[in-house]
């Protein structure tokens, strides 16, 4: 009997210790050519097994010397792969818009593949578009959305008032000062898309390059870019034993999730995404939102 307790003591312990947050310092490397010293701290939240939509909360605390004074503590949230009425339907997206209007981001991204039906695309956009943060809404758009209802997408994003960055940098303000959002248009159209859109940017200023695949920032230059935001390979969607035998990606699993580097050791972070494609099914890959918070010196103490 006391041998029973003590396996459902231990069973109990280890869910609870696996539901814990944890926060760890991940990186104090430099950055890209010219960038000085970053350091990245990772938080990871695990959300109750009832939930739907969104089972993990990723929080990344950036430090960087290009962050302005006036950007400390901003909130960006960021969320890719909706794949709207795949696994993610109504119950999970109401769950999702629950959890950002919690976060309070001062700017929400968006990292494509919205829909799995055309028809899909104008109510889930309708539901973000409720959320209204303080610095405004971005998207860049994925292989599935260019694949079909192009047209259609971008003009539900534009009438809802987000903005999609198609080859071209926005500004976001705090006061006087500024960092910079540049948006990758189909990144798997090198041809047309080949020279990034943070190239003409100054090193002086801190740009965040939002892209749909993270295989992007090591297929070009991405001269300038401070940090990359990506999604595409939904952290490989099933994993058995720490292995995902598909991973939508030339790199493998180097670019699988987390946060990530391209060789010029600029840091990439890759989100496992909400929805799902082919099949759907999560295993070992939780869906999850990013919360990235901007630090203008380096948090003391840590």
């Amino acid at each position: 009997m006391c041998q029973k307790v003590s396996c459902i003591c231990l069973f109990i312990l280890l869910f609870l210790t696996s539901c814990a947050s944890r926060k760890q310092l991940l990186t104090t490397a430099s950055g890209g050519a010219g960038d000085d010293s970053i350091k990245i701290w990772r938080t990871i939240k695990r959300l109750p097994v009832g939930s739907k939509g969104v089972r993990r909360l990723t929080v990344y605390d950036i430090a960087h010397p290009d962050i302005p004074s006036s950007f400390e503590g901003c909130k960006l949230a960021f969320i890719s792969d909706l794949h709207y009425r795949s696994l993610l339907k109504e119950r999970g997206l109401k769950n999702l818009m629950r959890l950002l209007y919690e976060l309070k981001p001062d700017v929400l991204l968006l990292g494509g593949d919205f829909y799995e039906s055309c028809s899909d695309m104008k109510p889930l956009v309708d539901s973000l578009s409720h959320l209204r943060p303080l610095l405004g809404t971005y998207a860049v758009l994925g292989n599935n959305d260019y694949e079909r209802c192009y047209e259609e997408a971008l003009s539900v994003l534009n009438d809802a008032g987000i903005e999609v960055l198609e080859h071209n940098v926005d500004t976001l303000y705090h006061g006087e000062e500024k960092i910079l959002l540049a948006g990758v248009r189909n990144p798997f159209d090198l041809r047309k898309n080949g020279v990034s859109p943070s190239c003409g940017l100054s090193d002086e200023d801190f740009v965040i390059l939002l892209t749909h695949t993270p295989d992007y920032a090591e297929d070009v230059p991405i001269t300038h870019a401070d940090l990359v935001l990506a999604g595409h390979t939904h952290g490989g969607q099933v994993k058995v034993l720490g292995y995902a035998p598909v991973i939508p990606s030339h790199y493998g699993r180097r670019f699988l999730s987390g946060l990530c580097y391209n060789s010029d050791r600029i840091p990439v972070i890759v989100t496992n995404g909400i929805g799902t494609s082919r099949i759907n099914v999560r295993l070992g890959a939780p869906s999850e939102v990013v919360l990235i918070r901007l630090h203008s010196l380096y948090i003391s103490g840590e």
